[in-house]
């Protein structure tokens, strides 16, 4: 299902997406028209735009991951703020991909979206370290713990109060986390945690 408020974009998506052989359940201009639709249509991926003109594209995917969790949300935004995307991770978006994306990557976001991946628009400081964050020491239980909570979207001061810790502590392991795996800031953290796996649907449901 896509979903966007440009008619000539949504249906150049939509084109796309049935030329490279997807079924194209529908598509959709508004975020109470994708609720709607997507219970009967019953998508298993929905190309979301964060722009829409009733609600924020993080509503909706907010909307869909509580009555369709089975659907995969790939945000495809002209916004690539870091912002908009912890928002939308948080959400429960499996991916966030730029509108200036080729059609090949768009095309792969797709499939890899559909195959349960999470995908996001390489940032040029996160193309970069990639093999070294494969060859990354490992991370303690506690470090772990943290980055899962971070991936959330949860605050240090949540984080905090969740374990039991002091906000100082917290900040201390999130900076050990960053100097292992040669990262900069929280969202490289956050795709970091979504590309390995280390994100717990559990967790999303603490205090906001």
């Amino acid at each position: 299902m896509v979903v966007d408020d440009h008619p000539m974009w949504r249906d150049a998506v939509a084109r796309d997406l049935a030329e490279a052989g997807y079924d194209v359940v529908a598509t959709v201009s508004d975020g109470a028209q994708a609720l709607r639709v997507a219970a009967a249509a019953q998508p298993d991926v929905v190309v979301l735009d964060l722009q829409l003109p009733d609600m924020s594209g993080v509503e909706v995917t907010r909307g869909l991951r509580a009555a369709h969790p089975a659907a995969r949300v790939l945000v495809l935004s002209a916004s690539g703020e870091q912002q908009d995307v912890l928002d939308a991770v948080k959400a429960g978006a499996v991916g966030y991909l730029l509108k200036s994306a080729a059609r090949p990557e768009f095309l792969d976001a797709v499939r890899r979206t559909a195959d349960g991946d999470a995908v996001f628009t390489p940032a040029d400081s996160a193309g970069d370290g990639r093999e070294s964050r494969e060859d990354a020491p490992r991370l303690t239980e506690r470090e772990t713990e943290i980055l899962r909570m971070v991936a959330t979207g949860m605050s240090y001061k949540q984080i905090a109060t969740r374990l039991v810790l002091s906000h100082r502590t917290v900040q201390n392991h999130v900076q050990n986390t960053l100097g292992k795996l040669h990262l900069h800031n929280r969202i490289e953290l956050v795709r970091y945690a979504i590309e390995h796996g280390l994100t717990d649907e559990s967790e999303a449901g603490g205090p906001q």
